[in-house]
C-alpha cells in the first residue's frame, strides 16, 4: 500500500492558505463605468462634427479593472495599454473619426481596432466634451496664466428650452376693429410684448401677421384668447425662443488676469505649466516682449476657429493657421503656439485624481507612458 502524498509534505506547508491572501481586484462592468463617465462630461457638450463616447466595445459581460489614459491612441501606446492589461482605453482624441470602410490590417487605425477587438479592450473617446465641461482641458491650461477669471468664449446651451419660457406666438388676422380688440385684451396681460405687426396677402387676402413675446403663463392665456376667437385669428405658431446658457460650459476660456504681466513673463510661465522647453511666439503689431498683457483667449488643441475675432491680448493655443495667425497680429494681439497635443496632454494628470475620485476608486486609473507629441524641435 502506498503512503499518503499528504503524510510526505510537511505540515506547515499545509497550513500555506490560512495566512498567505490574495486580493481581489476591484471592477466595474463596462456599461456602467460608460454611463459614470458620461455622467462625468455630457457627450451632448461635444461638437457635432465630433465623434464622441464608446467606440469599440468588447462583447458584454467586459468588467474594467484597469483605465488607461491617453491623449492619442498611437500602435505604440496600444501595446503599452496591452502589457499594462487595460481593459479600456480613454483616449482623448478619437481613434475612429472618419468612417472605417472595412477592418483590415492595412491602415494603423484599422490595426487598432482588431488589436482591441482580439484582445478584449474597449475605446472611449470624450474629445471636445472635455473641453466644453468647467473641470475640463480648457480649465486646466487656464490655470498656466496664474490668477485669473474666466468665461467661456463659445458658451454651451441646454438642450431643452426653459419651461417658463419666454416663447414667441405668432398668428394671422384680418385688420380692423376686432382684430385691434383682441390684441388690446393680449397685451394688456402680463409678461405679454408685442413685437410686430407685419402685413401680409395670404391666399389673396390682405391680413396682419402678429408677432408676441411671453413667458410660458402667459402664453396660455394668449392662446385661451386666440381660441375664443378662432374665426378671425389662424394660422397660430407657437416658438420657443432662446435655450438658456449653461454656467462656466462652453469652448475656449476668456480669461482677464488679476493683474497685468508682460508677455515675457507670461511665455515662461506657460512653457512651465505645459512643461515645455519652447513654444512659438508671433507678437502683436507694435507690441514687444515687455508689453503688458491683461486679456488673453485661449483654445486647447486647434484653436483657430474658436479664437477668430475675440477682443484680447494674447492668443494661447496648440495651433492656428498661418493666415490667422498674420490676422490676430495685425490687430495687435500676441499669438503663443505650443503645438496641437501638448495644450492638452497634461490635463490627464489632473483627469487621473478626478476621475478615480469620480469613479470612486473602483478601477485603477493609469496614464500612458508613450503618449507623446509627435512634433520635436530638431
Amino acid at each position: 500500500m502506498q503512503p499518503s502524498c499528504l503524510k510526505l509534505i510537511p505540515r506547515h506547508f499545509l497550513r500555506v492558505q490560512s495566512w498567505i491572501h490574495f486580493p481581489l481586484r476591484a471592477f466595474m462592468d463596462l456599461k456602467v463605468l460608460v454611463s459614470s463617465l458620461n455622467d462625468f462630461a455630457s457627450l451632448s457638450l461635444a461638437e457635432s462634427w465630433d465623434n464622441v463616447g464608446l467606440l469599440v466595445e468588447p462583447s458584454p459581460p467586459h468588467p474594467v479593472s484597469t483605465l488607461f489614459l491617453t491623449n492619442d491612441l498611437t500602435e505604440e501606446v496600444m501595446e503599452e495599454a496591452l502589457q499594462k492589461k487595460a481593459d479600456l482605453i480613454l483616449s482623448y482624441h478619437p481613434p475612429i473619426f472618419q468612417p472605417l470602410k472595412r477592418i483590415t490590417w492595412k491602415t494603423w487605425k484599422e490595426r487598432l481596432v482588431i488589436r482591441a477587438l482580439e484582445n478584449r479592450v474597449g475605446i472611449y473617446s470624450p474629445h471636445t466634451a472635455y473641453d466644453a465641461v468647467p473641470h475640463g482641458v480648457n480649465n486646466w491650461l487656464a490655470k498656466g496664466l496664474g490668477a485669473c477669471t474666466s468665461v467661456p468664449i463659445q458658451p454651451a446651451v441646454a438642450l431643452t428650452y426653459p419651461t417658463g419660457g419666454p416663447y414667441r406666438v405668432e398668428f394671422s388676422a384680418c385688420p380692423g376693429e376686432n382684430l385691434e380688440t383682441v390684441l388690446s385684451r393680449v397685451c394688456a396681460l402680463s409678461e405679454v410684448s408685442l413685437v410686430t405687426t407685419v402685413s401680409a396677402r395670404v391666399d389673396g387676402e390682405e391680413q396682419t401677421r402678429v408677432s408676441l413675446n411671453c413667458t410660458q403663463q402667459a402664453m396660455l392665456q394668449v392662446v385661451a384668447l386666440l381660441s375664443e376667437n378662432s374665426l378671425l385669428c389662424q394660422r397660430t405658431e407657437i416658438i420657443p425662443l432662446e435655450k438658456p446658457l449653461i454656467s462656466d460650459t462652453g469652448m475656449g476660456r476668456l480669461c482677464t488676469l488679476k493683474e497685468p504681466i508682460s508677455i515675457s513673463v507670461l511665455v515662461e510661465q506657460v512653457k512651465s505649466h505645459l512643461r515645455l522647453p519652447h513654444v512659438r511666439l508671433a507678437l502683436g503689431a507694435g507690441k514687444s516682449l515687455e508689453s503688458q498683457v491683461k486679456v488673453v483667449a485661449l483654445c486647447a488643441g486647434s484653436g483657430s476657429t474658436v479664437l477668430r475675432g475675440t477682443e484680447s491680448d494674447l492668443y494661447l493655443t496648440g495651433e492656428m493657421s498661418h493666415h490667422d495667425v498674420l490676422d490676430a497680429v495685425s490687430k495687435g494681439i500676441t499669438v503663443i503656439l505650443c503645438e496641437h497635443s501638448n495644450t492638452e496632454r497634461g490635463f490627464l494628470l489632473e483627469l487621473q485624481q478626478t476621475l478615480a475620485a469620480h469613479l470612486e476608486n473602483k478601477v485603477q486609473v493609469i496614464i500612458s507612458e508613450r503618449d507623446k507629441d509627435p512634433l520635436q524641435v530638431v
